[in-house]
């Protein structure tokens, strides 16, 4: 078996910390049993050390890369002394391998392993524990699954993934969430427990999603709520811009950038700084291009982004935490190039995220145009005071499930009425965004959208097609965690 090797491919794995197998070319796969470890390690944050989760392959670096027709072929083992369960973020598996704690389906046990095996779609992914908020203790790792596209293309793969990281454990951070009188991190706004609730809401409004005082391009800053937690530091492939990774890159390379915002709680505006990129792919599924040097990036998404650079030099690609000044990054240099320190801080704050990038979006494969068989309207709701999140007025476990039946066309109107934006992801399943602001669009298939606050909505359509029982939850982890998830079951799933 013979490694398809370029040169460029091989100056990107020895720079990259993330460095992830590289593409053998499809002719010569071959089926991989491959191995997953949960554990613990060490990880020195800006000259502090800290005990955090790990999560790696056979050979010892951080998640999967799968070849062109590989199945997903994987045992989990847990060396840890709790139980854990690890989501296949994005993939589409039968809902028993999905990697969620249901009854049916209960936390891997210390000590023990499970196997799971499916064929795997094509495009940037990520895991993930969904055992308790073992996520913000970095039980994540990106998962690749390269078609033969990407497998033979001339670019450098360079994965960027990001997080937010705290000294303190995730409980202490949601207690301190919840204790009476708290105001999270740093908000934006003053809103406190300000939020819309559905009788404020008129009968249009609810069924088209239309808020006409809602910009769709930003919201005014005094009036949302942003980052629930001051976090200590922010990380770009586990290092900090004290420290950060410096990828050895051609001259006038050509590279995909494959990012992923792994982060808990925070979202991201990407900045290319002097680069120009085009973005081909958002959570794993093939858009058409859309160029600039400047992306959102909520919560659990991912953006695949090609870039050509022009010349020699050393170019940072920093994420930029809304509605702050604060960043992380890392550089891409070519070979002799002086690489300028980035300070953690840029000086000038960033907006909220929009739906900037969304507007712009459209699927290279769209569903099938059809009739929705199920239209759904969902509210989110919730507030900072006190600190609780819900889905149509009820927390869960008390949200009354949606109730599916293979083969249908079902809509969804995601209307926010909280003061915070919700990354909303539905597990096995990849829906097309069909509506923005109550306006019709032929947009991206995802599995994560990004819904704004204070009336903004978004309208997701998606075929029935993988019966089970599946997880719908905001992906910031502490409204999860306080209430804002339901199910999608299909009928005739014993429960």
């Amino acid at each position: 078996m013979t490694d398809h090797l370029t040169r460029r491919r091989l100056l990107g794995a020895a720079g990259a910390t993330l460095a992830l197998p590289l593409a053998r070319r499809a002719e010569a796969s071959a089926p991989v049993a491959h191995q997953l470890v949960a554990g613990t390690r060490m990880l020195d944050v800006n000259g502090r050390a800290a005990r955090v989760y790990r999560l790696v392959n056979e050979t010892g670096q951080p998640g999967l890369a799968l070849n062109p027709g590989e199945r997903f072929n994987v045992t989990l083992h847990n060396t840890l002394a709790e139980q854990t369960i690890i989501h296949w973020h994005g993939q589409l598996p039968d809902w028993k391998q999905d990697g969620f704690p249901w009854p049916e389906t209960p936390p891997l046990p210390a000590g023990a392993s499970k196997t799971y095996d499916f064929a795997p779609i094509a495009g940037t992914f990520w895991m993930h524990s969904h055992q308790g908020m073992q996520e913000q203790g970095l039980m994540t790792a990106p998962l690749i699954v390269r078609d033969n596209a990407t497998a033979t293309e001339d670019r450098q793969e360079v994965v960027l993934m990001l997080h937010d990281f705290s000294f303190r454990s995730p409980e202490d951070l949601l207690a301190g969430l919840s204790k009476p009188g708290a105001m999270g991190g740093m908000s934006a706004g003053a809103t406190g427990s300000m939020q819309m609730t559905a009788g404020q809401m008129t009968a249009g409004q609810m069924k088209s999603g239309s808020m006409p005082t809602m910009p769709m391009n930003g919201m005014p800053s005094d009036d949302v709520d942003l980052n629930d937690i001051d976090y200590d530091a922010f990380l770009a492939n586990d290092r900090t811009l004290t420290d950060p990774e410096v990828v050895s890159v051609e001259k006038s390379g050509r590279l995909r950038l494959r990012v992923i915002n792994a982060a808990s709680s925070s979202q991201f505006w990407l900045d290319l700084g002097a680069l120009t990129g085009q973005v081909v792919a958002v959570d794993g599924h093939a858009v058409h291009p859309v160029s600039g040097a400047r992306f959102p990036l909520a919560i659990a998404q991912r953006l695949d982004i090609l870039v050509d650079l022009p010349t020699a030099g050393a170019f940072p690609v920093l994420a930029r935490l809304e509605g702050s000044d604060r960043q992380t990054g890392l550089v891409l240099a070519t070979a002799g190039a002086a690489v300028k320190k980035q300070p953690d801080k840029a000086g000038a704050s960033t907006s909220p995220l929009d739906l900037s990038l969304e507007q712009k979006l459209s699927a290279v494969t769209p569903l099938a145009a059809r009739k929705a068989d199920i239209s759904q309207t969902i509210l989110l709701s919730g507030a900072m005071q006190p600190y609780a999140w819900s889905l149509d007025q009820a927390a869960w476990p008390n949200v009354p499930p949606l109730m599916l039946t293979a083969g249908q066309r079902v809509e969804i109107d995601l209307i926010n009425a909280s003061t915070m934006a919700h990354p909303m992801h539905l597990h096995g399943h990849a829906f097309q965004v069909v509506a923005l602001g109550g306006k019709p669009v032929q947009g991206a298939v995802r599995d994560t959208v990004m819904v704004p606050p204070l009336g903004g909505s978004v309208r997701i359509a998606f075929d029935a097609v993988n019966p089970g029982r599946w997880a719908f939850h905001c992906h910031n982890l502490y409204h999860m965690m306080t209430g804002m998830m339901m199910e999608f079951r299909y009928q005739g799933i014993a429960v």
